[in-house]
């Protein structure tokens, strides 16, 4: 292992802040959506996120996320808290962001080659916005007392943006692993 890819700690958290920091920034780029349910960029840059940086510091860096949310910054789309939102339709939504990066880290990161790497992502991330699909039904059925089939309805407007972007951050995720080879060996 060369000096450049050695691991560093302090590079991962330099890491988990700044796609902690582009996980809110993209909240407030949004077209309204059905049931309450926003079309943001936020939840692509999750799966992004987890794509890029693995299942650890993925998670992490949603965690962070979602703390700072807690501690009442504007971290969500409209400006709003995380505490402004536990009680509403997106909550569910939001909570897969934490499994959704990890989910999709942990698919990309299975990656033992170049050729399998695109492959990979490309699964990651469906499969991570797949997470955040289910977590979101189960979250308007308990929040906004939706029978299953209403809840799965309410994902249909979503379903061809939210593949859009996420083709989109794979293209960008292999971009990154293509620049930056050593990123997947820091696990």
């Amino acid at each position: 292992m060369s000096a450049t890819s050695a691991h560093n700690p302090m590079r991962d958290v330099a890491y988990v802040a700044v796609f902690a920091a582009l996980i809110i920034v993209f909240a407030f780029f949004t077209i309204p959506g059905a049931a309450g349910v926003p079309i943001v960029l936020q939840n692509a840059i999750v799966i992004l996120t987890g794509l890029v940086l693995g299942p650890k510091r993925g998670t992490a860096a949603a965690v962070l996320f979602l703390l700072l949310g807690l501690l009442g910054f504007p971290v969500l789309a409209g400006g709003r808290s995380l505490l402004s939102a536990l009680a509403g339709p997106t909550v569910g939504y939001i909570v897969g962001y934490v499994i959704s990066a990890f989910v999709a880290g942990a698919i990309a990161y299975q990656a033992k080659s170049a050729s399998s790497r695109y492959l990979l992502l490309i699964v990651g991330a469906f499969a991570g916005l797949a997470v955040q699909y289910a977590c979101g039904v189960v979250g308007l059925m308990l929040v906004a007392s939706m029978d299953l089939v209403g809840a799965l309805g309410v994902q249909v407007p979503f379903l061809i943006p939210d593949a859009v972007k996420v083709a989109i951050m794979v293209a960008i995720a292999s971009g990154v692993h293509a620049a930056f080879p050593d990123l997947m060996q820091r696990k």
